[in-house]
């Protein structure tokens, strides 16, 4: 990841998943390396089955998403408003409550805190 000019950013509080900021031609993408299993994957994979399968989900993810993106006023504030309907979808997924109490307590830095 180095050598294509990524910079690493560490595990940002969610363990197991170790952020890269992009190299200038990919500005504005997320690139993540992921331990194969670790429950932000899981986490991950999971929402995306779920939205794919449950057309009302979608749908209010959507809504929800599209509302937070106009009020919002930065990109925590938006990650923070979406955690809710997030919740649900791990919910659906027959995540346990321990599994989505553990999502909704990592504890993410601020992106104000991050190196730029």
């Amino acid at each position: 990841m180095l050598s294509l000019g990524f910079a690493p950013l560490g595990e940002l509080g969610i363990p197991q998943r170790w952020a890269f900021k992009e190299h200038a031609r990919l500005a504005g993408t997320n690139t993540y390396v992921i331990v194969d299993g670790c429950p932000s994957l899981r986490n991950h994979l999971v929402v995306r089955d779920v939205l794919r399968a449950n057309a009302a989900l979608r749908d209010e993810y959507a809504s929800v998403k599209r509302k937070t993106a106009a009020q919002a006023a930065n990109i925590d504030e938006y990650g923070q408003a979406k955690s809710g309907v997030v919740q649900k979808i791990l919910s659906a997924a027959g995540l346990t409550e321990a599994e989505r109490a553990s999502v909704a307590g990592n504890q993410v830095p601020s992106h104000d805190e991050l190196p730029r």
